[in-house]
Formats: structure tokens, sequence, C-alpha cells
């Protein structure tokens, strides 16, 4: 039972946010290595996949935003870009340090289009 109302708090807080969606770009990580890919698993998107495999409910597909790691609330677009740069776009919960996610694209520093 506490379960339950656990998420529904979660859920109202999410809606409650009336900060409008920014964008962040940094690099797919997860929260158990976070900056440092210490397990020996290489190369760093393999180990990312693994430690999120390992126990997806405690570890979570992240944002690493210079010494920032943000849990995102999508856990399924994160896969594709593993240890990738990317642009997210979303909410960002400051005391809970979760990223809503409205948009994940690769980070291009050169879009396909010419100045």
């Amino acid at each position: 039972m506490k379960k339950m109302i656990c998420t529904l708090i979660v859920g109202t807080a999410l809606l409650a946010a009336a900060d409008k969606p920014q964008t962040y770009t940094g690099v797919i990580t997860d929260t158990m290595c976070g900056a440092k890919h210490a397990m020996g698993i290489t190369p760093d998107d393999k180990c990312v996949r693994e430690c999120v495999k390992m126990d997806p409910k405690k570890w979570k597909y992240a944002l690493l935003v210079g010494t920032n790691v943000y849990a995102l609330s999508d856990q399924q677009t994160p896969e594709k870009f593993a240890a990738q740069k990317v642009t997210v776009t979303g909410t960002l919960f400051e005391k809970t340090k979760i990223l809503k996610v409205d948009k994940i694209e690769a980070a291009s520093g050169h879009s396909g289009h010419s100045h």
C-alpha cells in the first residue's frame, strides 16, 4: 500500500512543476558509475548498459552534465545513446536530481546545415 502512495506523490510532483523545459547537453551514463566507469567493462557504452541491466530498479540511465549526474525519467531512449553526447530537452527537478525527459537527441557539434 505504501508503494502506491509514493508513486502517486511522485506523479503529482512531476505534474505540479510549472518550470519550462530546458535543454541540457551532456553524456548518457548510469547512476552507478556516474562520471567514472570503474567497472572495467569496455567500451563505455557497454559499461553503461551492463550497469543498468544489473539492477534496473536501483541503477538508472542518467545524464552527466559537467560533474552533475541527473537520473532520466525516460529509461528506454537513453539505451541507444549510452556513453554518447546528447541534448536532452526536459525539466530538471533540483531536489531529486531527476530530469523529466521530453526529448533526447544526439548532440551534434555541427548539424548538416551550412551557415
